[in-house]
């Protein structure tokens, strides 16, 4: 039996060990619609319209912006450990249009040949004006209420920054 200090020192290295072990556990997510391939092989140009549609695979994730010619339903698994950014592993986009009577016209697949990886830009886009810090956006107004707007540190009026005429 053990007891006292190396107990507790048992304890707590069972439970750092724990707690790193979690930290390497693989996380799998998924995000959209679920595609049931019995379902969507179902649905045939020429025949089904948009409301046999819907009632079929249910609503898409989205339709097309102009009109509602295209539905879309999206379906994404990705995988990760818990301190990294999901990765997709399988990627379905189920595209049907419609043509102008809502009949089906089409049925698209695609799978991860349309991910990409977009890398942000790291610089600070350029602005006019000063720079200025977190502090000074936020207290900068302090004392400037109740200014005088043509008087020295107001703006406009003769003999202010706004450019206006002074009186002979």
């Amino acid at each position: 039996m053990v007891s006292g200090a190396p107990r507790r020192a048992l304890v707590l290295a069972l439970v750092a060990a724990s707690l790193a072990a979690g930290g390497c556990t693989r996380l799998r997510g998924h995000q959209g619609y679920i595609v049931d391939p019995d379902l969507a092989n179902s649905v045939q140009a020429g025949v089904d319209t948009r409301s046999s549609v819907s009632k079929v695979l249910g609503q898409p994730t989205f339709a097309s912006a102009f009109g509602d010619a295209e539905w879309y339903y999206v379906s994404r698994d990705t995988r990760n450990y818990a301190y990294d950014r999901p990765k997709p592993v399988t990627q379905t986009v189920l595209r049907i249009r419609f043509d102008d009577k809502g009949v089906v016209r089409s049925i698209d697949r695609t799978g991860m040949e349309q991910v990409t990886k977009v890398a942000m830009f790291s610089k600070v886009t350029p602005t006019l004006g000063r720079k200025r810090s977190f502090f000074q956006d936020v207290f900068g107004n302090i004392g400037a209420v109740g200014a005088p707007v043509g008087g020295p540190g107001g703006q406009g009026g003769p003999g202010g920054p706004g450019g206006g005429r002074t009186q002979p």
